[in-house]
């Protein structure tokens, strides 16, 4: 991955995240538009890895990043970014990694179908992205990249009209070629990824329970 193709991507993010708080703000009150953020770990599928290279299980930090828009009460669509760092197990050679992703993905409020409170939320999301995973250490050299998608369950608590706490459970799949020759898998990954976070869903126009009432 070049230093333009970095650039480029990193201007690409920002237009996008920008246009779609504009976009938020320019509709009426009864429109949600949220920022979202979660800190939690991560699973990285063991077929990810060449032989002699293997991850823990469980890694930390997952960080995830986003801004939602719905565009219905029941159906929108948000921008994210992930961050996780991967290391190696105990019995592996030694290895770090960062994978990082760029997901669109749809969003569905199934709030109304699974009823159980006017406080708690639950939400569906899923769509396509793009995966980056960069080697440290010992196999800088290692990038890759490829195409993703993704799907995940969010449940969500109101705090308050502008504040929800959120558990979020998220699988990513990776559509990566094998590592051809394997040499170019030491210390990378090219799997799967299993994430759990914890984070918080802030409301930046509207109000989360106006619809419900």
């Amino acid at each position: 991955m070049t230093p333009h193709f970095v650039t480029f991507r990193n201007k690409l993010i920002l237009i996008v995240m920008l246009f779609i708080m504009i976009l938020g703000f320019s509709q009426s009150n009864k429109s949600t538009v949220k920022a979202q953020f979660a800190l939690g770990v991560s699973s990285p599928s063991s077929n990810g890895f060449v032989q002699d290279f293997e991850g823990k299980p469980i890694n930390f930090p997952a960080v995830n990043l986003g801004i939602q828009y719905m565009l219905m009460p029941s159906f929108g669509a948000k921008l994210d970014y992930g961050f996780n760092r991967i290391s190696n197990d105990e019995t592996s050679q030694d290895f770090k990694l960062n994978y990082s992703r760029i997901n669109l993905q749809g969003v569905f409020d199934l709030s109304r179908t699974l009823y159980i409170s006017n406080r708690v939320g639950t939400f569906l999301h899923a769509g396509p992205g793009f995966s980056f995973v960069t080697p440290l250490g010992n196999f800088p050299e290692n990038k890759l990249s490829f195409f993703n998608a993704m799907a995940g369950l969010e449940l969500h608590y109101g705090i308050s009209d502008k504040l929800t706490l959120y558990l979020d459970t998220s699988y990513i799949i990776g559509f990566a070629n094998d590592f051809d020759p394997i040499s170019s898998g030491f210390g990378s990954f090219n799997g799967d990824l299993l994430t759990i976070t914890i984070g918080a869903s802030i409301s930046l126009s509207g109000c989360y329970y106006c619809e419900k009432q």
